[in-house]
């Protein structure tokens, strides 16, 4: 079955986010009418317009069989508004927070959110999924939540995280709704203080990748996708941290799953070193390697002259298990199997092996 996987480019400086679009089937062997289309994610207001022009364009229909709202961060739900509008849309998987925790609700309800910016920008990302969801229902798009064991196209699509009782212990801790934090911690986020970015050595043998990861509750929430095709797999992991990797990774080994069919990579959060550590990318990808062969392919949304996205130590980890990766940084980056290149489109050129990385 040929595919394809684009990542669009979202966001400039500090401001990453993702907006993929996949289409799956007879691509070139029959008619528009024998592919599918998921849109996961649409990053914000623009990268969805130009999504939506993607698909016209490269997939050449104005039909989305599928749309998938990982989690409500304006980076990845924001976009989702012009598919909706501008395009047929079929089916939209989106998580309901608010039906999954009534003391959620009601502090939803009341505006009980801090002025703290941060909680500020989860406000307006859980508005986003409240319209977004309204918008749908409204226009007839069938609206289903997305937990563990949701499929898709005969199982080509399949939800692999977050279980129903994982994502429940999560929204009552969503950051909007707590009631302190450590004042150095609002002075921070409240001012828009940023440190300096400290460096440390790195070599082929060195690793300072840590396994004390930590990733917000509305993070771990994010929709893990499996996508597999004639024997080989790609996971889409949103913004995932290791706690829910870890946990989709043990869904699939009690299905038995092959996982070394699984070829292809979405690097979690942007490549933030709080999403993954050692040991979960030896589950993922496999042990540090002595060589360099390549063995999978990896693909990281990051904005344009992004300081931190991907984290080079990410970066590094990812090369060391035989997993390159390939960043948006400011153009379309895509993976295709049984598809021709492009007209004009080019081999994706993979970050470097850092020397130097963050601290």
């Amino acid at each position: 079955m040929a595919y394809e996987i684009d990542f669009l480019p979202v966001g400039e400086g500090e401001k990453s986010g993702d907006a993929i679009a996949l289409r799956f089937g007879k691509v070139f062997e029959g008619p528009v009418r024998d592919q599918r289309v998921v849109v996961i994610d649409g990053g914000f207001q623009a990268s969805g317009e130009a999504l939506v022009k993607h698909v016209k364009s490269y997939y050449q229909t104005d039909t989305v069989d599928l749309v998938i709202s990982t989690h409500p961060d304006i980076d990845h739900i924001s976009g989702l508004f012009p598919i909706l509008e501008n395009l047929t849309v079929k089916n939209l998987w989106i998580h309901q927070p608010w039906k999954h925790s009534a003391e959620f609700a009601k502090a939803y309800a009341e505006g009980r959110v801090s002025s703290l910016a941060a909680k500020e920008k989860l406000r307006k990302s859980l508005d986003d999924a409240v319209a977004l969801d309204k918008l749908a229902r409204d226009k007839g798009i069938a609206v289903t939540e997305p937990f563990l064991g949701t499929s898709f196209g005969n199982g080509a699509i399949t939800v692999i995280g977050p279980s129903v009782e994982f994502y429940t212990s999560l929204v009552p801790d969503y950051r909007c709704f707590e009631t302190a934090l450590p004042a150095s911690v609002l002075q921070k986020a409240a001012s828009g203080i940023r440190e300096a970015i400290k460096t440390i050595a790195e070599s082929w043998g060195i690793e300072t990748l840590s396994d004390e990861c930590e990733t917000s509750p509305e993070n771990n929430s994010s929709v893990i996708t499996l996508f597999r095709s004639d024997g080989e797999a790609a996971l889409l992991t949103a913004d995932a941290g290791d706690i829910a990797l870890h946990q989709a990774l043990d869904v699939l080994d009690a299905a038995q799953f092959n996982r070394d069919s699984v070829k292809f990579v979405q690097v979690p959060h942007h490549g933030s070193h709080h999403n993954v550590g050692p040991a979960l990318l030896d589950r993922l990808i496999g042990p540090r390697r002595s060589d360099q062969v390549v063995t999978h392919i990896a693909f990281v949304s990051a904005a344009k002259d992004a300081p931190k996205h991907p984290a080079k130590k990410v970066a590094n980890a990812f090369r060391r298990r035989g997993a390159p990766v390939h960043a948006t940084q400011g153009q379309c980056t895509y993976h295709r199997k049984d598809v021709p290149l492009r007209q004009g489109w080019g081999s994706s050129v993979a970050l470097p092996f850092y020397s130097e990385v963050e601290e």
